[in-house]
């Protein structure tokens, strides 16, 4: 809607129990506007819950049955009617009966005898404004309607340039498998579970865990960097190429760090992927690299990508191993706890390793 619709006729709802009032009211509107007519506050109910609403209503207050007051307060009280513009036309001219009539929801009050320039000024003017209110509303939806879908549109962009990084490095070590998929929804499942422990509720919202989930794939990144003889390696590995090889921490970290320095309103998927890509290597006592952080100096979601990491390289094969059973790998990682761990990710784990379990046949190679 780009402009103000003046051309459709609105439609007033006229309620008195007097033909005469009916009549003269009718008569005053019928030329510039739909008039409907109720003698009653029952059949005035009735006509404003059907469709199409009334515009207006000009509403009499003392009628038999249910009085005006009532009929306004009914019709405030449905959602479907509640923000039809109510104007009392009334004898009743007392400063209390205006002050209950606007207490009610009515947005203007005209005593009778009725002035005929009078009430066709504000029935204009109400008109008017509802008019404007109906446009702006419009508006207001169709912007919001327009900002969720753009707000879609990049955030399945931002999905889409993740997995296809993740899976740049995914190519580059024919190792990994379907590594990236399951480590997505081991951290998924410790951060759920972290969630409703009180330290870590601010920290691991809903909408954190899923950014961490999109996040996860990036925590290698850095192999891309890595030369093919070191990462494709069939055996063990040199003392100078471990060296090289554990560069893929800080690599990676520094790849996304220049992404976000290079779009100042990035995501937060790019804040959660640089704690991971740079601190998934750490260890809880200080053992670990590219910086010997310890404790919880180290990220959240670093320390919670560290155990997912570790799990799911010792449950799967690689050329230079045979799978762990599941079993061993529990044990394994219970005793590394306080050491490589964070105690209370180990103590996460420990509750959803049958989650682990499922997650790992579900998504083997």
């Amino acid at each position: 809607m780009d402009s103000l619709d003046f051309n459709k006729r609105p439609t007033i709802l006229v309620v008195d129990d007097t033909p005469d009032n009916l009549s003269l009211v009718s008569s005053l509107l019928r030329d510039d506007y739909v008039v409907r007519v109720a003698n009653n506050g029952e059949k005035a109910l009735r006509i404003a819950a059907s469709d199409p609403l009334p515009d207006l209503i000009l509403l009499d207050i003392m009628m038999p049955g249910i009085d005006g007051y009532e009929v306004c307060r009914r019709l405030k009280a449905d959602p479907k009617s509640r923000d039809i513009r109510v104007i009392f036309l009334t004898a009743k001219s007392e400063v209390e009966d205006e002050r209950k009539g606007f207490k009610l929801g009515a947005v203007d009050y005209i005593t009778k005898p009725i002035s005929p320039p009078i009430l066709e000024a504000r029935v204009k003017t109400h008109l008017t404004a509802k008019a404007y209110a109906d446009f702006l509303t419009d508006k207001t939806a169709y912007l919001e309607s327009e900002v969720a879908r753009r707000t879609r549109e990049v955030s399945a962009i931002q999905d889409v340039t993740i997995q296809a990084m993740a899976s740049l490095a995914e190519t580059r070590d024919s190792d990994t498998g379907n590594h990236i998929r399951r480590t997505q929804f081991y951290v998924k499942a410790l951060a759920q579970h972290l969630s409703k422990q009180p330290k870590f509720a601010a920290q691991l919202t809903e909408s954190t865990i899923q950014t961490l989930f999109k996040s996860a794939p990036l925590h290698d990144i850095g192999k891309v960097g890595i030369p093919d003889e070191i990462l494709k390696k069939q055996g063990s590995l040199t003392e100078s190429e471990w060296v090289t090889m554990k560069t893929h921490a800080i690599l990676g970290e520094n790849v996304l760090n220049a992404a976000k320095h290079e779009h100042p309103f990035h995501s937060t998927s790019l804040d959660l992927a640089i704690d991971i890509a740079g601190g998934h290597h750490e260890h809880w006592d200080g053992s670990g690299y590219p910086r010997g952080l310890t404790a919880e100096n180290i990220p959240l979601a670093a320390r919670i990508m560290s155990l997912a990491d570790m799990y799911d390289a010792l449950v799967s094969e690689r050329v230079y191993k045979a799978p762990w059973s599941h079993e061993d790998a529990v044990k394994e990682i219970l005793s590394r706890k306080g050491k490589f761990f964070d105690p209370l990710v180990v103590e996460a784990f420990l509750l959803e390793q049958t989650h682990f379990q499922e997650i790992s046949l579900a998504y083997q190679d």
